[in-house]
């Protein structure tokens, strides 16, 4: 049985002087939407070891920096996933982090999981995005990060 408890982390780069972000197309038979690096959390793991797993199993790209934000939200678990959890579990928590990666590396996707991958900026991020959390998340992420760079 699955933990219901998830990460999304949002890769980040400083390229050409602006903040790239990385978004994954999940396969059609998974979705076929983007967004952000997601995972569930293992036996035995906290988040933070879950988003830097799942960054590396689904990118190869090895962070800089992991940073959890201050934000997590929840989402109805779909029926068609719903024995994969414990009984009577109708939510899944998602906690959120921003990786920051060099700018020369590049990812490599699992072709089982993902089919494209595109670094964005973040108002072309905003737009592929599907669901309002996501966004959400990602608006979080960059007012951390351009704050931090500001203060430089």
């Amino acid at each position: 049985m699955r933990k219901p408890i998830q990460v999304l982390v949002y890769p980040v780069r400083y390229r050409k002087g602006e903040w790239e972000y990385l978004l994954l197309h999940r396969i059609p038979s998974r979705g076929g939407f983007w967004q952000g690096v997601s995972g569930g959390v293992e036996e035995g793991e906290d988040i933070n070891t879950t988003a830097r797993r799942e960054l590396i199993e689904e990118t190869k790209l090895i962070p800089l920096r992991l940073e959890r934000i201050d934000y997590f939200y929840s989402f109805l678990i779909e029926d068609k996933w719903r024995d994969l959890y414990p009984p009577d579990t109708k939510r899944i928590i998602e906690y959120v982090f921003v990786a920051h990666i060099a700018a020369n590396q590049k990812p490599m996707i699992d072709p089982f999981e993902h089919d494209q991958y595109k670094w964005c900026s973040f108002d072309e991020a905003l737009k592929l995005l599907t669901w309002q959390e996501n966004k959400t998340a990602l608006a979080r992420c960059n007012d951390i990060i351009t704050a931090k760079r500001q203060c430089r």
